[in-house]
């Protein structure tokens, strides 16, 4: 008998997704062995027909909403949810066919409070040498192991839901995911999901700067004390400590990283602020 307890509710925001959202859907449909699940399309200020290739899914719950702004979408799907345990998903990402089965095992319905990520694989191919070079170091820094972040999909236990009420007007959800966690709350399930890299240098940088945006506004905000939350701190130079020194080969590509994350840190502090999605969502 399906419940509240053991339904798993899959909130999907999306922007001018239309491209990949029938995709991220039927990934989702052709779960294997999976728990009760229910689907919630968060269409949020879209110009495309986001909603309306959403609404092709039979049983799919969309909520075609004015306003742009990926926070205000997790909140209004939040709020139409059913399930005690919540998957965030993004709408580029295809969830592999064991994905669901493995989650029901690692959040149990009645399990403590944890979120779950799986592992990831960057996907490289036909993307230029600065982009390559960005992300060789980028998925060797030791961050991208412990937390909770670089992979689209954040899955949080019925317990763990409880740990906050909405998600704050910042740009850094998945930060923010991170930070209401402890490390020995944090599952790696044994599923990997491929995640799109920039196609070109610029986009890269233009993400890069939104990431950083919104990572420096949730970190102010954590130290202005308007979010009970403690936010992992940054770690400028992790980069050269763990990964270049201990693989001196990585060195020009370690230079490529350095160069691309100083342009995205000038850019983020010229930037307005804002929760509403930009050009550093593109994926063309």
């Amino acid at each position: 008998m399906t419940t509240t307890e053991t339904l798993i509710s899959i909130i999907v925001a999306a922007h001018d997704e239309a491209s990949v959202i029938d995709a991220c859907l039927a990934a989702i449909e052709a779960q294997q062995d999976a728990p009760p699940y229910e689907i919630i399309v968060a269409a949020n200020g879209c110009h495309d027909d986001t909603a309306e290739v959403a609404r092709r899914h039979r049983g799919v719950t969309v909520l075609d909403l004015p306003q742009p702004g990926k926070t205000g979408a997790l909140n209004a799907a939040d709020r139409a949810a059913r399930g005690f345990r919540r998957v965030y998903l993004d709408a580029d990402i295809l969830l592999p066919p064991d994905y669901l089965a493995q989650l029901d095992r690692a959040l149990p319905p009645q399990g403590p409070p944890r979120a779950a990520v799986p592992h990831r694989r960057l996907e490289l191919t036909g993307r230029p040498w600065p982009v390559r070079s960005y992300f060789a170091i980028n998925q060797r820094l030791p961050v991208y192991h412990r937390g909770l972040f670089g992979r689209g999909v954040i899955a949080l236990s019925g317990r763990g839901r409880t740990r906050f009420e909405r998600f704050p007007d910042v740009i850094a959800d998945d930060l923010f995911l991170d930070s209401i966690f402890d490390d020995s709350e944090k599952v790696r399930l044994d599923t990997v999901v491929e995640v799109a890299t920039p196609l070109r240098t610029g986009q890269l940088i233009r993400r890069l700067s939104r990431v950083r945006r919104g990572n420096s506004e949730l970190r102010q905000s954590g130290h202005d004390d308007q979010l009970p939350v403690t936010v992992r701190p940054a770690d400028r130079w992790a980069w050269l400590r763990e990964v270049v020194l201990p693989e001196p080969r990585l060195a020009p590509a370690g230079a490529v990283y350095a160069a691309v994350t100083v342009i995205a840190a000038v850019l983020a502090r010229r930037a307005a602020h804002g929760t509403a999605w930009d050009s550093g969502n593109a994926r063309s």
